[in-house]
């Protein structure tokens, strides 16, 4: 980890969780312990602090388009996927809300137009369904967040995240299984008006095996960054043999960025051990040093609603 304090957004395994069993500290409470607490902590599969008893995430039931809030089955445990079986008996789900545990409010909700607009009404993006990512945690079942192309989530209006050259850091955990060659399937800091602002003013894990900029070693899926106009692997778009092509059931991602400098580390999260696979300068082409990052947050998409992924 970088010597500043970072800003720790937890993605909480927020496509698919590993099915391993929960710690007594949640992932949050060891990232507070240290220093560098959680701005934004997005998890439907479990609760990201031991104490945290709230929301995770509300459904909508197309049959009567009513909702309902699925919660930890108690404090620090994974999510009450029953309730949500219940409440969808007979009818499909949309997952309409992802809160954030954080404390800050930076809920994600369905992105609408920018840059690209969706396929949903006034250009807004699809909603997940809510059951089409079924995994076990702890022996218990639950549902992660199934990103099909066109699907995206956003906060413009985010509570203490990361501008300009700010420090950040960030992870999710990613079912392997699932990606494609598209643009682009992000988690993390974009820009506030959901276009296009130039180079830097985006930091996000991106997870796939988009060849357009840069790549890893083999064919993919790799953990890179999107830095806008361009997924980063290393120092520049290009390829980086030393950022591998993801073999584990379930892939830990990070990404972590300062002045002038940045990182992507990843691992098999069933493990514990993560990997660095670049840590050095930022890109030396015009406007990523410094980084001009808004601050907003995006799941599934890119900064300016690229839809593709």
């Amino acid at each position: 980890m970088f010597s500043r304090l970072y800003l720790l957004w937890a993605a909480g395994l927020s496509l698919c969780l590993i099915a391993s069993p929960l710690v007594a500290a949640g992932p949050c409470d060891l990232y507070a312990a240290w220093g560098t607490p959680c701005v934004a902590a997005h998890s439907t599969t479990r609760a990201l602090y031991n104490n945290y008893t709230g929301p995770l995430y509300e459904v909508k039931r197309q049959s009567d388009n009513t909702t309902t809030t699925v919660t930890p089955l108690s404090a620090g445990a994974v999510a009450n996927a029953t309730a949500q079986d219940e409440f969808c008996s007979g009818t499909n789900c949309l997952i309409t809300v992802i809160f954030d545990q954080s404390g800050r409010g930076n809920q994600l909700r369905q992105a609408g137009p920018g840059g690209f607009r969706g396929s949903e009404a006034g250009g807004n993006d699809k909603l997940a369904n809510a059951t089409a990512a079924p995994v076990f945690l702890s022996g218990k079942k639950t549902y992660g967040v199934f990103i099909s192309p066109g699907t995206g989530y956003r906060n413009n209006a985010a509570n203490g995240t990361a501008t300009g050259d700010e420090p950040q850091g960030m992870y999710a955990i990613f079912d392997r299984t699932h990606y494609n060659s598209g643009c682009c399937f992000d988690y993390g800091n974009a820009e506030t008006n959901s276009k296009d602002t130039g180079n830097g003013h985006m930091e996000a894990i991106y997870f796939g095996s988009s060849k357009y900029w840069g790549s890893g070693a083999g064919k993919g899926p790799w953990i890179m960054a999107d830095l806008e106009n361009g997924l980063f692997s290393g120092a520049s778009p290009g390829n980086n043999p030393g950022d591998p092509t993801n073999t584990y059931r379930f892939v830990t991602a990070v990404v972590k960025g300062e002045p002038n400098k940045w990182a992507i580390r990843g691992g098999d999260p069933t493990s514990g051990l993560l990997s660095t696979f670049y840590d050095g300068a930022r890109p030396a082409k015009s406007g990523y040093s410094p980084m001009h990052k808004e601050g907003a947050i995006i799941l599934g998409i890119g900064g300016d609603n690229s839809i593709s992924a």
